[in-house]
């Protein structure tokens, strides 16, 4: 009997360390500089402590991106923007607890702390486009051959601006937005996105701009879309007029409305679709 426990116990510790090897082996991370050499642009802030959060970092001058490597990788990445309102960097719950289950089924995902404008709208869009040019960079040493990016409420606002306002060497292959902050127009706007990114009285021009519904063409890249219709934070119409615009130009486009969860549940357990929603991404992000 003894010997039966004692060959149960080895088998159960070679499971366990063959489970946990594969999952660090899967989840392989990588931290990078977006600007090694300096940032073309500046948002005035000067070095702090509150940018060396792991959590909500804020007042950031040095983005970084976490690369989270698949060991299997199936071709495609993603670059995740986490929201914040342009005020501090959700990093976990909208950006690097999805790392596990994307690395599983072969995404590397990278998660960027980007710069808060701080007066200058130039700053965020910068830095990710800049993130996106890295990524391409490692594109074979990562075996990637499909970029997407991904943002979640003003992340979201981020990830849009970058897939409908992009230079020709960083425009995202798709793009997935989780209730995301669409426009800047003051009926359905985030206020304090808009606040924070463009100021508390922005010229038509800015507000323009940064309305992304309103540059949308052929060109945008495929959309996956989620929100919930009683999101207090971040009103649906944005993800509404967002879908309206890729129709329009002929953009293929999902778009999952859940009927409760409110706002900003990310990876969160405690959103009550979040089966769901993972199970449509899933499918979507194999068939593109």
């Amino acid at each position: 009997m003894k010997t039966n426990r004692g060959i149960w116990r080895r088998v159960m510790f070679a499971l366990t360390f063959l489970c946990a090897t594969n999952t660090l082996m899967a989840q392989r991370k990588v931290e990078l500089s977006i600007w090694p050499d300096g940032a073309p642009n500046t948002n005035g802030l000067e070095a702090n402590e509150d940018e060396k959060k792991t959590d909500f970092p804020s007042k950031i001058v040095t983005p970084t991106l976490t690369v989270h490597v698949a060991n299997k990788p199936n071709g495609k990445a993603i670059l995740c923007c986490p929201g914040g309102g342009y005020s501090i960097v959700a990093m976990n719950h909208e950006g690097n607890d999805m790392a596990a289950w994307l690395n599983a089924q072969g995404y590397t995902l990278a998660v960027l702390k980007y710069r808060m404008p701080n007066g200058n709208d130039e700053v965020p869009l910068s830095d990710a486009l800049q993130a996106m040019r890295i990524l391409r960079q490692h594109s074979e040493e990562w075996k990637i051959s499909k970029i997407g990016i991904m943002g979640a409420s003003a992340g979201g606002h981020l990830a849009s601006t970058a897939a409908t306002h992009y230079t020709e060497d960083s425009r995202p292959d798709f793009q997935v937005l989780f209730y995301p902050v669409i426009s800047m127009q003051s009926d359905i706007t985030h206020r304090g996105s808009r606040e924070n990114l463009i100021g508390k009285n922005p010229s038509e021009e800015l507000v323009n701009k940064y309305s992304n519904e309103l540059h949308v063409n052929a060109q945008t890249p495929p959309a996956f879309i989620l929100h919930s219709s009683d999101d207090g934070g971040v009103v649906v119409e944005n993800s509404i007029r967002y879908y309206q615009a890729l129709v329009k130009n002929r953009v293929p486009v999902s778009f999952h409305c859940y009927p409760v969860g409110g706002h900003g549940w990310g990876y969160r357990d405690s959103f009550p679709y979040k089966h769901l929603w993972k199970e449509e991404l899933e499918k979507w992000l194999r068939e593109l």
